[in-house]
């Protein structure tokens, strides 16, 4: 049982909706204390008996808008009971698209901070509230969600993952994809032939180099052939580069999106 558990907060008004949070790897991660998780709903901190935390926005226009006072106090009221320096979150169609180096960084961040996802709802929250009290904003894709509750649970679920002790073998964190800029190699599992459909040789041959530059070449011909744009940045060995350079020659993978 770990004696420094990571810190996690989130403001939602769907508190109930975190349940989820309590399974699988995020389950192990809350029951072993690697990892704590509070929920805070903004209604707690209305000053008006029918607890409304949203309003008409100035200027006119369709929806509502959250209110500064309810999420300023919950957001003094985490700081006030939190032992680290809080760092807060913003989940939002504009914040920046998320990537693993993002979620490396958090990681990181989750050693002296503890992190606050600020859940918004309705047409968002007043500006003054990012403005004053948001670190950094993100967005998980290019679409809109009708609040930040998925989005949390996602960078949430992404997060536990990193944080030691959590999965069972810490190379599965190292090997999953865009860990290191390239999509993952393809896995197989019993039965070795299904229907006529056979396993790939080299990974019942017990040769484990054989099986390592296997997975290297299909990790790179799977990224050139789904996400060639990944390649822009990936950071790549020697032998890596020499294998692109051969995949690409051959003609066998599309180039569209490499530089």
């Amino acid at each position: 049982m770990s004696l420094n558990p990571k810190q996690i907060n989130i403001i939602s008004v769907l508190p109930k909706m975190f349940a989820a949070l309590n399974y699988g790897v995020l389950g192990r991660a809350l029951e072993a204390n690697l990892l704590t998780i509070s929920c805070w709903d903004p209604r707690g901190h209305t000053a008006n008996k029918h607890r409304n935390i949203d309003d008409k926005p100035y200027g006119g226009g369709p929806g509502m808008v959250m209110m500064v006072e309810p999420l300023r106090k919950t957001l003094q009221q985490i700081q006030k009971q939190a032992k680290k320096p809080n760092w807060v979150i913003y989940l939002s169609p504009q914040g920046q698209p998320l990537h693993q180096r993002h979620l490396a960084a958090l990681g990181a961040k989750l050693e002296t901070h503890c992190l606050t996802f600020l859940c918004g709802r309705y047409e968002g929250i007043d500006e003054r509230v990012i403005e004053g009290f948001v670190d950094e904003e993100y967005s998980i894709g290019d679409y809109v969600l009708s609040g930040g509750e998925f989005a949390a649970m996602v960078m949430i679920d992404a997060l536990a993952r990193l944080i030691p002790g959590v999965l069972g073998d810490p190379l599965s964190a190292e090997q999953d994809s865009f860990c290191r800029g390239l999509l993952e190699y393809p896995q197989y599992t019993r039965p070795e032939n299904d229907q006529g459909l056979q396993v790939p040789q080299v990974l019942l041959s017990g040769d484990h180099q054989a099986i390592a530059r296997w997975r290297s070449e299909m990790a790179l011909k799977r990224t050139v052939e789904r996400r060639p744009d990944l390649l822009n940045s990936a950071v790549l060995t020697e032998e890596e580069k020499k294998t692109l350079a051969r995949l690409l020659a051959a003609g066998d993978t599309p180039q569209s999106g490499l530089d």
